[in-house]
């Protein structure tokens, strides 16, 4: 009797426990529920979340929060004292517009993403800084260096002499998603380390540029509040992880109104690892002009859609050229990821270096085609390696010609025209494979050569040499 009762109150136990278990699975697999109204058919989606599906940031910003400095910026301005100033008015000395030097201070946060206090910060922060100092979210305050700056991204970096510091590991900015929460960390208004939160609004955006200089614009777009001061802060996920630089907010009084945006954390490694290593930014350039794709242009095109870009020219010899894109091709992707629009085009390429390789997408006459592309990079200084032993030469490149080459040829020596970029060797009608051989009726033998010839003109440049077919030819151009 006993053992009966015994099996049955375990039984009763057994079966509330495994209730009670199917039940609480069954409500954390149960995302939605649509209800359907009777009356006129319109579907109601309900969802159920558990405790850990709702936003906690306390990790992220506790993590986080010691790695986002204070940027105070010096500089000196120079001031033209008008007649009949108040200095005039104490001293009683007409001063006829004398100038006067004045001190004028800024600042900003910054982001360390290393140990050994490397900080990141937006350039416009530091920009005409004579004087940058650095405080830590413990008080330590120490003097920083500027390793170098990106005005096209506003991205700057910053060096202090600290070791073991905590600082915010890159995170993916492609993987964040629409909605997705993240927190911005900052000194807004002075107010150090303050910590808001928002969603990401909207990815790829840029603004409009009226000052025409080049800009590289894909912005993360949070509604997190980001005011003056926020400047070069931290974007941060709820890993903890820094998926973007805040830059910028759209406001027409100058304070927070709902829109804030970030360069991605993307673009800011590729421009930061770029200023640790060669002190300035190697970007990849593709060479080519382009416009949304518009409802007008793909009627035209017969397009299945509107994403993509339409390539409206493409630069001579350049990157786009040399892999065999056309004007009036439309490009959808490099490599595997996706260019629906203009931004996102600038985004991805400017992730590359001179001189990496990708598959770029286009369709022509309604097919699509993969072209192999070399990216290539910007105009450098005259005698600066362009990675593949050559130097530039005003736009171009030369480079000691091979053996192979010279045999060819029947010289003993030259230096050979290896690239033709825009610029005064192209202007000159100048073509890759020219072998040079004297500069100002002086023989040359190395790159060198022909850049000492050059230093010493004073006027013009008359180059001599031997054409890709072994023909006599020379150009000339004007310094």
């Amino acid at each position: 009797m006993k053992r009966g009762i015994l099996f049955v109150l375990l039984s009763a136990v057994a079966g509330g426990l495994t209730a009670f278990g199917v039940v609480s699975y069954m409500q954390k697999d149960i995302a939605e529920v649509v209800v359907m109204n009777e009356k006129n058919g319109a579907e109601f989606r309900t969802v159920s979340l558990s405790q850990n599906d709702y936003p906690d940031f306390t990790y992220a910003a506790e993590t986080a929060v010691d790695a986002v400095v204070y940027v105070k910026v010096s500089a000196t301005q120079t001031i033209q004292q008008s007649p009949g100033s108040i200095f005039d008015f104490f001293f009683g000395v007409p001063q006829q517009g004398a100038p006067q030097q004045r001190e004028k201070t800024g600042s900003g946060s910054g982001v360390i993403i290393s140990k050994d206090g490397y900080i990141v910060t937006n350039n416009h922060v530091i920009d005409g800084a004579t004087k940058i100092e650095i405080t830590l979210n413990s008080n330590q305050t120490y003097p920083a260096t500027l390793v170098g700056t990106d005005p096209a991204t506003d991205v700057a970096l910053l060096k202090i002499e600290a070791d073991n510091l905590p600082f915010i590991p890159f995170g993916d900015s492609d993987k964040l998603r629409l909605g997705e929460w993240v927190i911005a960390i900052g000194s807004p208004y002075d107010l150090r380390s303050t910590i808001t939160a928002g969603i990401v609004s909207a990815k790829g955006r840029s603004m409009p540029n009226y000052t025409g200089e080049f800009k590289i614009e894909s912005f993360i777009q949070t509604d997190a509040a980001v005011n003056p001061g926020n400047s070069g802060g931290a974007l941060v996920d709820k890993a903890g992880n820094l998926v973007g630089i805040n830059t910028a907010i759209v406001s027409q009084t100058g304070s927070y109104t709902g829109y804030s945006f970030a360069v991605p954390s993307n673009i800011v490694k590729k421009i930061v690892y770029d200023l640790m290593d060669f002190g300035s930014v190697k970007r990849a350039i593709l060479g080519i002009t382009m416009q949304q794709i518009d409802d007008k242009i793909a009627k035209e095109l017969k397009l299945s859609s509107l994403n993509g870009v339409y390539i409206v020219e493409v630069s001579k010899s350049g990157a786009a050229d040399k892999a065999g894109v056309k004007a009036g091709d439309v490009l959808i992707a490099i490599d595997s990821i996706k260019v629906p629009t203009m931004p996102s085009v600038q985004e991805t390429v400017s992730r590359y270096s001179p001189g990496d390789k990708a598959v770029l997408t286009v369709i022509r006459d309604g097919k699509e085609l993969k072209l192999d592309v070399v990216f290539k990079g910007t105009a450098q200084e005259n005698g600066e390696k362009t990675g593949d032993g050559a130097v530039a030469f005003y736009g171009s490149a030369i480079k000691e010609a091979s053996k192979e080459t010279l045999e060819r040829l029947g010289l003993k020596n030259g230096v050979e025209i290896v690239e033709v970029g825009p610029g005064k060797l192209q202007e000159a009608g100048a073509t890759e494979g020219f072998i040079i051989l004297y500069v100002n009726d002086q023989s040359v033998k190395t790159p060198q050569d022909v850049i000492s010839v050059v230093k010493k003109s004073k006027r013009a440049v008359f180059v001599e040499g031997v054409t890709p077919s072994g023909r006599s030819g020379y150009f000339a151009f004007g310094l």
